[in-house]
């Protein structure tokens, strides 16, 4: 492994940490601090969907999850860590309360990190938002 390679996970790791913690908490500062100023995140559903750009409009993302998600998701288990020079994908699975219901599913979360900071994120999910 490259130095390089090394330094991505590290920041990637950093980086699936704090979005743990923003999710089970709705406090989302240091997921923030980690971001590039041309930070550019994708999403496949919602008002989100798409290609999505700045810090700013993360931050209102991330709200909206909070919202979404009344701040009870958790990480029920990391299935898969991939990564290479600049990307670093988790597969998990998370649970919780999606607007009052139940909530189960399966994500991929891509990372692409530039020196020590995200500068994308990427997020695919199982397509009925209730994979088990």
């Amino acid at each position: 492994m490259t130095e390089g390679s090394e330094n991505t996970l590290k920041v990637a790791h950093q980086a699936f940490k704090n979005l743990q913690h923003g999710l089970a908490t709705g406090e989302w500062n240091p997921m923030l601090d980690m971001l590039t100023e041309d930070f550019t995140f994708w999403f496949p559903v919602g008002p989100y969907h798409g290609l999505n750009v700045g810090k700013k409009k993360a931050l209102a993302f991330f709200q909206y999850v909070s919202e979404v998600f009344e701040q009870t998701i958790r990480l029920t288990s990391l299935e898969h860590v991939t990564s290479n020079e600049t990307t670093v994908v988790f597969e998990f699975r998370d649970e919780g309360m999606m607007w009052k219901e139940p909530y189960i599913n399966r994500i991929a979360v891509f990372f692409d990190v530039r020196e020590d900071k995200i500068c994308g994120y990427r997020e695919y999910f199982g397509s009925d938002s209730k994979s088990n």
